[in-house]
């Protein structure tokens, strides 16, 4: 027995000195396709191990590159490969991962999917019922989109679980793997097996909160362990055939006051947007002018730095569309003064947010809502090309339709089905 068991020994050691990559092999955590600055898609992938793994590519073969290596918070690698266009199977590890659609037919919007612990505000994680992103990715990927657009905030998980708090219980918390595959990456696993990706920063990936992760993990920029934190990406354009989509980082624009330096910095995205191929579609976190209901009846609305910052001028006339999340709940706006209309998306999976159902008539900043609709819910949204314009489903969290809009020639007509 003991002799058996030496030239096992021997033999593994020798077959590790031959095929060090076969030994080496490292673990797959998670793998997505997701779309970058320049036009490229990019395949990324979180591994357990010392080396970037191999990646197929219509049949040929070739080693991912190290785009981030462990740290305390982070102990695995992040690697990356740059994919070219007209591809048509992707493999990494034998796991396969959705090429990109130069042009998308279909383009699933789901955002603020992650489920809140901070401070007196405590979501049930461990409850499918109150925190039903898992489930609404599993609906949504069913779909099969040629493309998904998260309109941001993924990590909500800041503060510890409350000590006997079963809704929350094992729950990880802050800025680190443990918490944003928790969050995000575990329960999104079957979009990322649907479809390419878009992320956009959200305010709980601001530098404060979640931004080293977020630019870690699924920033547009490389990583430099240098520089863990820059809380601001210029905007970069992505063509979806006639489309242009502008996705623009709006994560720390404050809510209450307008600093003036922010005021510029964002003066600054919405010229560098309006220099893009029109028509722009407007991929940003935080709505210039959404409405939310507060305690009381109270029904306000509008940020004031992004406000300031589109004055004088008004949003540059090549956005025909603004898409944003933020607010936890659907909402469907048509403006006057010639601005583009809005779509809110923010239903994916936080607690919800609650907004009148009609909005039409109320002012927001120097705008008026000449139309509007907001639904109650979990959920997201499914636009898909029509003949002429697009048409957008509005999705309950078991894939109901609860609205249908279209949108042509920068409007928007939404009809509610009940």
């Amino acid at each position: 027995m003991k002799l058996r068991l030496s030239i096992c020994l021997v033999l593994a050691a020798t077959l590790a000195l031959i095929f060090p990559a076969i030994a080496a092999q490292p673990r797959l955590i998670s793998a997505w396709v997701q779309l970058a600055p320049g036009n490229v898609a990019e395949a990324r992938a979180v591994v357990d191990g010392t080396a970037c793994p191999v990646i197929t590519i219509d049949g040929k073969t070739d080693s991912m590159r190290l785009r981030a290596a462990a740290n305390t918070a982070f102990p695995n690698l992040l690697c990356a490969a740059t994919l070219a266009t007209g591809i048509h199977k992707i493999s990494v590890l034998g796991r396969e991962l959705p090429p990109p659609v130069v042009s998308p037919q279909s383009i699933l919007v789901i955002g603020d999917t992650g489920c809140r612990i901070k401070g007196l505000a405590v979501q049930d994680c461990n409850d499918p019922s109150k925190w039903p992103f898992p489930h609404v990715a599993e609906v949504a990927a069913k779909l099969k989109p040629d493309l998904i657009l998260h309109v941001g905030d993924y990590l909500y998980r800041e503060n510890a679980c409350p000590i006997g708090d079963a809704g929350c219980a094992g729950s990880p918390s802050g800025d680190n793997w443990a918490s944003w595959s928790a969050d995000f990456f575990a329960p999104a696993a079957p979009l990322f097996a649907a479809a390419p990706l878009i992320f956009v920063r959200g305010n709980h990936e601001e530098c404060a909160r979640s931004g080293a992760g977020w630019l870690r993990l699924l920033g547009p920029l490389p990583v430099d362990p240098k520089t863990p934190c820059v809380d601001h990406v210029t905007p970069w354009p992505l063509s979806l055939g006639n489309v242009t989509l502008a996705v623009m980082d709006d994560s720390h624009a404050p809510m209450i006051t307008s600093p003036d330096d922010l005021v510029t910095l964002y003066r600054s995205d919405f010229a560098a947007v309006g220099q893009m191929t029109p028509p722009v579609w407007l991929a940003m976190h935080i709505p210039i002018w959404g409405v939310i209901e507060l305690p009381f009846g109270i029904v306000t609305g509008g940020n004031p730095t992004l406000m300031a910052a589109q004055e004088p001028k008004g949003i540059p006339s090549a956005v025909s569309l603004l898409l944003a999340g933020h607010i936890h709940t659907f909402e469907a706006i048509d403006y006057d003064k010639d601005s583009p209309p809005q779509i809110i998306a923010g239903e994916g999976g936080d607690l919800l947010d609650h907004a009148p159902r009609d909005l039409s008539g109320r002012s927001i900043g120097a705008l008026k809502i000449t139309s509007g609709l907001s639904l109650p819910g979990y959920g997201f949204l499914l636009i898909t090309r029509a003949r002429p314009g697009w048409k957008i489903r509005v999705l309950s969290q078991e894939g109901a339709q609860q609205a249908i809009c279209l949108f042509i020639n920068r409007h928007l007509d939404c009809h509610a089905n009940n």
